[in-house]
């Protein structure tokens, strides 16, 4: 038997896979109830009209631009940690960050917002 630990839709859960040597997947079940996972923030300031998004699953390192930041076309906003690579996540446009909607630690799925702009 082996032990992960998964993240689904911020939930964090224990499971337990048997390996029961035959082909094909093993089911995977909930060992226990979910551990509680950072709870999603709520939005800092105003929500502007562009939204940034994440192009991965991955969890924030780092918060690049504070709401009410200006930005340029290209500057990162958020940092985001996917498969052991920091990646930033960069301004469409230039304008000033309205809003972060996620905080450093936390883990997000592909296409979540991150922030919003104007």
């Amino acid at each position: 038997m082996k032990n992960y630990t998964i993240t689904v839709n911020g939930t964090v859960y224990d499971v337990t896979v048997e390996d029961k040597g035959g082909s094909g997947v093993s089911p995977v079940t909930p060992a226990a109830a979910p551990k509680s996972a950072a709870p999603a923030p709520a939005a800092t300031g105003a929500a502007g009209g562009v939204k940034i998004e994440a192009g991965a699953a991955g969890k924030v390192v780092k918060i690049a631009a504070a709401a009410g930041a200006s930005v340029k076309k290209g500057d990162p906003v958020v940092v985001l940690e996917v498969m052991k690579m920091e990646t930033p996540v960069v301004a469409p446009q230039d304008g000033t960050v309205a809003s972060i909607n996620c905080n450093e630690g936390q883990q997000v799925e592909a296409g979540a917002l991150l922030a919003t702009m104007n």
